[in-house]
């Protein structure tokens, strides 16, 4: 369960952002190539966060779908069929992922 130490990273970086503030939501982007189980991300957001300042908060998780650049005919991919990665126009494998891989943490809402 990899999920509760990216809690704990989370935390980190979210301690630091808010500077002693009172935080109600950390908006959180994840690809889908992450094999992150949101449900499991929140669950473990509930058991770390009891007893500090970001208890209360809860996390908004926004996926972002795992996309392809084809090499050789230059058409782009939402992959469907993880972890294949394959043109879906000409079926080619020289592809660069374009997102997919991100597990970032774009904003706060504090708390008045």
């Amino acid at each position: 369960m990899h999920e509760l130490s990216l809690c704990r990273s989370i935390d980190s970086i979210v301690r630091r952002a808010a500077d002693g503030r009172k935080v109600a939501v950390i908006e959180l982007d994840v690809g889908e190539l992450r094999q992150v189980v949101p449900a499991t991300l929140e669950h473990c957001w509930a058991l770390l966060t009891p007893g500090t300042l970001l208890e209360g908060s809860t996390l908004s998780i926004r996926r972002i779908p795992a996309v392809i650049v084809c090499a050789g005919c230059g058409a782009e991919t939402t992959l469907t069929d993880l972890p294949i990665m394959e043109c879906g126009v000409c079926h080619g494998s020289d592809v660069k992922l374009v997102s997919g891989d991100e597990f970032i943490v774009t904003s706060l809402q504090l708390e008045v």
